[in-house]
């Protein structure tokens, strides 16, 4: 078979994989640029925010589903959970999930563009939340509500401040009222879900099940979500999903004629013009 029928008409290997990394690179970083600065564009302020937030809270009080405040009093009366907890709020969101996103370009490429747009089509309706329904997490509530901001109370040993996770005097840089939904649960249930079906060992397949579990407890113990902010996290996970198929297939149709009329040798518009080959 020649070099010319070993790629599909796009250019990508067979395998599915983009060639150019660069590009994937600029992509998960603009991502990332979007997350942070959606608090530029964010409707409203903190008045708006806290009615959010006291929204929520009613809702999972009539419900009976407010885990919130045991796991916030117990990480506050208990640093040997708080502390981790701190750390990890503060650092998994931002390696585990493009660890992974290498991981399954190198290892299991036929299904990095599936995986990379399920994810970036979820990011892009976390933001819309955060633009449309901005949200104070319960440690940005009035004090009236209980809960204490693990982050700001262990603040001396690492190294972000009293504004999530944000180092010290960098909070501005942070949208604060990114509660709904959380991504932090919706990355998380993400990264669990492609090393459950792409990974190899059991174990490792296993501890993909327990991270957003872990995570869940995280930023509700820290006072950084709600419980129906992980559930919204969730949702959103599965509506990327959802999407991701017709989204590959629409922009492979979009970009195929020009692929493929790039890929037509150019011909002679007179034929019989065309000199005769002479022995």
């Amino acid at each position: 078979m020649s070099s010319q029928t070993a790629r599909p008409f796009d250019g990508r290997p067979l395998d599915g994989r983009p060639r150019h990394w660069w590009r994937e690179l600029l992509l998960v970083a603009l991502i990332y640029a979007a997350y942070d600065g959606s608090r530029l564009v964010v409707a409203g302020g903190l008045p708006e925010a806290l009615r959010n937030g006291h929204r929520l809270l009613s809702a999972e009080t009539w419900l009976h589903l407010a885990p919130e405040h045991w796991l916030n009093d117990a990480f506050t009366r208990h640093a040997w959970l708080a502390v981790p907890a701190d750390f990890a709020y503060a650092t998994l969101h931002y390696l585990v999930t493009p660890a992974v996103l290498v991981w399954v370009w190198r290892k299991h490429g036929d299904r990095y563009r599936h995986a990379r747009t399920w994810l970036g089509i979820s990011t892009v309706l976390g933001l819309i939340g955060f633009t449309t329904m901005p949200t104070a997490p319960p440690r940005l509530l009035e004090a009236s509500y209980g809960f204490t901001d693990s982050m700001r109370q262990h603040a001396g040993i690492g190294w972000w401040g009293g504004e999530a996770s944000a180092p010290k005097g960098m909070g501005d840089l942070t949208n604060q009222f990114a509660a709904m939904p959380s991504l932090h649960v919706g990355w998380a249930l993400w990264c669990g879900l492609m090393l459950w079906f792409s990974a190899r060992h059991l174990a490792v397949r296993v501890a993909g099940l327990l991270y957003p579990v872990l995570i869940a407890v995280v930023v509700m113990g820290t006072a950084n979500h709600y419980l129906l902010d992980a559930v919204a996290g969730c949702a959103v996970m599965g509506l990327g999903a959802l999407l991701a198929a017709p989204a590959l297939r629409l922009t492979d149709r979009s970009r195929r004629p020009a692929v493929v009329a790039a890929h037509i040798p150019a011909q002679s518009p007179h034929p019989q013009d065309e000199p005769v080959p002479t022995s």
